[in-house]
């Protein structure tokens, strides 16, 4: 009996993810994610599992300047964490999974104790990943910012409507390549649904579902 309670406890640290994850599903550092791996030239991944630190301050404090990302971009800190301006005195900080504590921690250090907000809102958004040299064409289906490069280059953060759903989108290209890639973040429960109109709207590009990967960054 006590087994089976032990059991039953592990399950239920399983974090999962608003979106049903695709075939074949593992758990992997304690999140439900998809193990599916496609080579189609436009994918789409979920990457809830990525730590997400909300950080409010004044936009002319200190927190704002050991950040050092203004309004409207996204870059990498020296720790590897995304840096993205997502409003005036608002940045949305984005690492591995299980992070938080230590990017909230590394924050309070560099700011010096300086007045700031930090929430850990991991599990209270959705986050996507649409790459592929197709990903602008579809995006410009259901929002109606201009991705063409010379508007929305790599590193430009922004906040429009996405298939009716406010969003955040990051663009960030890996690294190695340069097939455009874009990181869609809405409020958890509107995540199954946007996942379901990109996956729609990409048919003609013939989008197919990725499954996540550790780190994901």
């Amino acid at each position: 009996m006590a087994e089976a309670s032990g059991n039953a406890a592990e399950a239920a640290l399983v974090a999962r993810s608003p979106i049903d994850p695709a075939p074949p599903v593992t758990v992997e550092r304690a999140w439900q994610i998809s193990a599916r791996r496609s080579d189609a030239a436009l994918r789409i991944v979920d990457c809830t599992p990525l730590t997400k630190v909300l950080v409010k301050a004044p936009v002319d404090g200190p927190v704002a300047a050991s950040l050092d990302v203004p309004f409207g971009r996204a870059t990498r800190d020296s720790s590897g964490v995304l840096v993205t301006g997502s409003g005036p005195g608002e940045w949305l900080l984005l690492a591995p999974p299980g992070g938080a504590d230590e990017v909230v921690g590394r924050l309070h250090e560099t700011s010096e104790g300086a007045w700031m907000h930090a929430f850990d809102v991991t599990h209270g958004r959705a986050l996507l990943r649409l790459g592929g040299a197709d990903a602008p064409a579809l995006l410009s289906k259901v929002c109606a910012i201009d991705f063409a490069d010379g508007v929305t280059p790599n590193g430009t953060a922004l906040r429009s409507s996405v298939a009716t759903i406010v969003t955040d989108v990051v663009r960030h290209d890996p690294e190695q390549g340069r097939e455009p890639s874009y990181l869609l973040g809405c409020e958890r429960s509107s995540g199954q649904y946007l996942f379901d109109a990109l996956l729609d709207a990409g048919k003609e590009f013939g989008i197919d579902v990725d499954g996540f990967v550790f780190p994901g960054i």
